[in-house]
């Protein structure tokens, strides 16, 4: 399984793509997110989301997919389908995580956050790459598996209690809820601290309360 790394970076469709950023300098800030846009979205799209967070002093940074989509497949095809772009995408968000350390940010204090495809691609990334983050939040995503199961025993090393909010539909057409299910198997066995919420004929979309638990992960950093 691949692992994004500092000593033989992947290089791929996503490496060449901008990241948008906004909030304080991240020398400066109490903490970062790291927003990741869904299919067919933009960094710039997404962005915007930062505002409906209480996060005055927290450094923001959206890395754009190439073509806009980080992977051209459903997130339960096999992953070889979705390569070079998967493995790609993890190493941008790998570099990120990486460029903000060397800022002075440490991982207790970066927060990954995506929606849709931006959720299984961050959900996937942190799985992949267990440490203690400031937290993962995914809104209506889950892990990348190849087709209608996950193996947990894919998965190892330990998340450290690291936050994990997943919120999503009961009836969303793009992410099963059985995959939810076993996306927190998985986050469990590695160590995550789980608050998951299915929401009766929600759709594919953000609501209010998803914001407010987002914000209990946030709120933990900045009164650290």
């Amino acid at each position: 399984m691949f692992k994004a790394n500092k000593e033989n970076p992947f290089e791929g469709p996503h490496q060449k793509s901008r990241t948008v950023t906004a909030g304080a300098d991240p020398e400066k800030a109490d903490g970062a997110i790291i927003m990741i846009h869904g299919r067919g979205a933009t960094a710039e799209s997404i962005l915007p989301l930062a505002n409906e967070f209480d996060a005055k002093n927290f450094h923001f940074v959206a890395p754009q997919a190439s073509g806009n989509t980080w992977y051209p497949y459903s997130f339960m095809a096999p992953s070889k389908n979705n390569q070079p772009g998967l493995s790609s995408g993890l190493q941008a968000i790998f570099n990120i995580v990486t460029s903000l350390e060397e800022k002075g940010i440490s991982k207790e204090k970066i927060v990954i956050l995506g929606f849709s495809q931006g959720a299984c691609l961050a959900t996937e990334f942190v799985a992949r790459h267990p440490a203690r983050y400031g937290g993962l939040i995914a809104f209506s995503g889950g892990i990348i598996g190849d087709g209608d199961s996950v193996n947990p025993e894919n998965y190892s090393g330990s998340l450290e209690g690291t936050p994990y909010f997943v919120g999503c539909s009961d009836n969303d057409a793009h992410i099963p809820v059985e995959r939810v299910e076993e996306s927190v198997v998985v986050m469990k066995k590695i160590g995550a601290s789980i608050n998951k919420k299915i929401y009766p004929a929600m759709g594919h979309t953000i609501i209010r309360d998803e914001i407010e638990e987002a914000q209990k992960i946030i709120d933990t950093i900045k009164s650290s």
